[in-house]
């Protein structure tokens, strides 16, 4: 690790950080394994799970950072993630087409659900679908280069936002309750972690 272990946990329990972030915050830090899926079906969750450990892995962890639960309740609750391709159906009608796109995919390329692939035939119908070159009738209706970048978009952005992820990298921008006066090239906040060697 490049920065402090705990960064991150400990400004959370600080002033310096608003209440709004911390609840939102903490609660990222406590979502498990045991999420029950709200929107999509038990199948189509345990694939999107798949696809993001081949797309995003973390052999470094003891256990991954979960990824699909933020999906699914987005889509569970009708919100934008902001943005989408004019080319792509809205979010709900995307995942489901393009979730469903991937087994197709699957089944043309090897003849098995995505699931009952080994990793290196998940990973190459993934490589398929971000070339545009998936097989299945899905993929008629719905861009899968433009799916794909959604996807992987909406993954490493939840990724990202996760505070054990964020002291990786240490990213303290949530500690932003006093604002930031040292903007100078190599200027650190006191609450700013070192990089260590």
């Amino acid at each position: 690790m490049l920065y402090p272990e705990g960064t991150v946990r400990a400004l959370l329990q600080t002033d310096l950080v608003t209440e709004a972030t911390r609840t939102a915050l903490q609660a990222r830090l406590e979502a498990t394994v045991h999420y029950q899926p709200q929107f999509l079906d038990t199948d189509a969750y345990r694939l999107l799970r798949t696809v993001a450990a081949r797309l995003l892995p973390q052999p470094e962890r003891p256990a991954p950072l979960e990824l699909a639960p933020a999906i699914d309740a987005r889509l569970a609750e009708g919100r934008s993630d902001g943005w989408r391709y004019d080319v792509l159906p809205p979010d709900r009608e995307a995942y489901r087409m393009g979730l469903g796109g991937i087994n197709q995919a699957a089944q043309a390329q090897f003849q098995q659900d995505f699931l009952a692939l080994d990793a290196a035939h998940q990973d190459a119908v993934l490589e398929q679908l971000a070339a545009g070159k998936a097989a299945g009738e899905n993929w008629e209706q719905v861009n899968q280069g433009r799916f794909f970048e959604e996807l992987l978009a909406e993954l490493t952005e939840n990724y990202y936002a996760h505070p054990l992820a964020q002291e990786e990298i240490g990213y303290v921008g949530m500690a932003d309750v006093p604002g930031w006066t040292r903007i100078g090239l190599n200027e650190l906040e006191p609450r700013e972690p070192e990089q260590q060697p």
